[in-house]
C-alpha cells in the first residue's frame, strides 16, 4: 500500500454507505450525503474540510523511523510488528499510518511535536491504555481511526479539531456524559461492534455534538438510544436486538436522510412513528420480523428506497407505498425490496407501485420457508 495512495484516499471528499468494510479504507462516508449541500455535509467550519493542498507540498526531511516509508509528509509504519509508537517522526508529518501492529499503549509523549498531523491510523493493534494527554500535541488532527483494538472506554481529551472518529470493534460498554465535550467540529462517529447496551449511554453523552453520521451497529441495543444529536442525517443501528419502534423514538431526528435498522428483531412499528422523518430518503428494515408494511410510508414525500426483504410480510395493500392522488409525492421510488417474504405477489395490484420509477425497481419473490 503506497503512501501516496493512502494520502489520496484520505484527502478525497468524505462519502457514506451502509458499513461493509472489506478493507481498512472502505469506510469513508458515501454518496448518501451528496443529497445534502456541501455546507451541510462537511460543516461550515473550515477545519471540517480538506486541508490546504499548499501545505502538503513535498518535504525532504531526513527523519524517518526505521522500517517505515516516508513521502509527501506521509509516514507509513504499518505491518511492522511495532510494540510502541516509533520515534524520529518528522514534525511536519500530516498522515501517520500505524495500523496492523502490536502497539498496546499510547503514552504521554508518543505524538510530541506532531502539531501538523491531520490523520492518525491505529487500526488493528492491541491498544488498551491511552494516557490522558497522549493526544494533546495533535492540535490539527481531524481523522482518528482507532478501530479493532482492546479499548474499554472512549479515549479522554480528544483533540477539539477532530472531525471523524472511527472506534468500532473495541470493548466499549459505556459512553459517559462529557466524553465528547468541546468537539464542535465532529461530524462522523463510527462506534459499532462494541458491546454497548442502551443503559451504557449516560444522559447527555452526546451533548454539544453536531453529527451528520452515527453508526452503532453490531452492538446490544434493544431500542433506539435516547438523546442522540438532533443534527443527524444518517443513523445506522443495524445488527442489534431492537424489537419495536415506539411513537416518540424518532421524534428528535427530523433531519435524517438515511435510517438503517436492518438485521434486528423488530415486530412492530407504532403508527405515526415515521411521521417525524419528513426528509427521509432511504429506510432499511430488512431482516426483521415485521408482518406488514409499516404505516406512514406514503406520507414520506422524499422517500426513494425501502428495504423490507426477509421479514414475515404476508400482504401488500394498494396504498402501502404511494399516496392517494397525483402530484403529492415529490420523489418517486427507485428501489423497493420485498423478496423473501410470504407475500403472494400475483395478488398484489399493479397500482400499488404507481409511484415507482421503473418496474425493475421492485424486488419480489424467492420466499423460502
Amino acid at each position: 500500500m503506497s503512501p501516496l495512495w493512502l494520502l489520496t484516499l484520505l484527502l478525497a471528499p468524505s462519502q457514506a454507505l451502509p458499513f461493509e468494510q472489506k478493507g481498512f479504507w472502505d469506510f469513508t462516508l458515501d454518496d448518501g450525503l451528496l443529497m445534502m449541500n456541501d455546507e451541510e455535509a462537511s460543516g461550515s467550519d473550515t477545519t471540517s474540510g480538506v486541508p490546504d493542498l499548499d501545505s502538503l507540498t513535498p518535504t525532504f526531511s531526513a527523519m524517518c523511523p526505521f522500517g517505515c516509508h516516508c513521502h509527501l509528509r506521509v509516514v507509513q509504519c504499518s505491518d511492522l510488528g511495532l510494540k510502541t509508537v516509533p520515534k524520529e517522526i518528522s514534525p511536519d508529518t500530516t498522515l501517520l499510518d500505524l495500523q496492523n501492529n502490536d502497539i498496546s499503549e499510547l503514552r504521554k509523549d508518543d505524538f510530541k511535536g506532531l502539531q501538523h498531523l491531520y490523520a492518525l491510523v491505529l487500526v488493528n493493534n492491541k491498544i488498551s491504555k491511552i494516557h490522558e494527554k497522549a493526544f494533546s500535541p495533535l492540535r490539527k488532527l481531524q481523522k482518528l481511526y482507532i478501530s479493532k483494538n482492546h479499548l474499554v472506554e472512549i479515549p479522554p481529551n480528544l483533540p477539539s479539531s477532530l472531525v471523524e472518529l472511527r472506534i468500532h470493534d473495541n470493548r466499549i460498554r459505556k459512553v459517559p456524559k462529557g466524553v465528547f465535550s468541546g468537539l464542535r467540529n465532529m461530524n462522523c462517529i463510527e462506534m459499532g461492534g462494541n458491546p454497548l447496551e442502551n443503559s451504557g449511554f449516560e444522559p447527555g453523552a452526546f451533548d454539544g455534538l453536531k453529527l451528520n453520521y452515527l453508526r452503532i451497529s453490531e452492538a446490544k441495543l434493544t431500542g433506539i438510544p435516547k438523546d442522540l444529536p438532533e443534527t443527524l442525517n444518517e443513523l445506522h443501528l443495524d445488527h442489534n436486538k431492537i424489537q419495536a419502534i415506539e411513537l416518540e423514538d424518532l421524534l428528535r431526528y427530523s433531519k435524517l436522510y438515511r435510517l438503517g435498522l436492518g438485521h434486528n428483531q423488530i415486530r412492530m412499528i407504532e403508527n405515526g412513528s415515521l411521521s417525524f422523518l419528513p426528509t427521509l430518503r432511504e429506510l432499511h428494515l430488512d431482516n426483521n420480523k415485521l408482518s406488514r408494511v409499516p404505516a406512514g410510508l406514503p406520507d414520506l414525500k422524499l422517500l426513494q428506497v425501502v428495504y423490507l426483504h426477509s421479514n414475515n410480510i404476508t400482504k401488500v395493500g394498494i396504498n402501502d407505498f404511494c399516496p392517494m392522488g397525483f402530484g403529492i409525492k415529490r420523489a418517486y421510488y427507485n428501489g423497493i425490496s420485498l423478496f423473501n417474504n410470504p407475500v403472494p405477489y400475483w395478488e398484489v395490484q399493479p397500482a400499488t407501485f404507481r409511484c415507482v420509477t421503473d418496474r425493475l425497481a421492485i424486488q419480489f419473490g424467492n420466499y423460502k420457508k
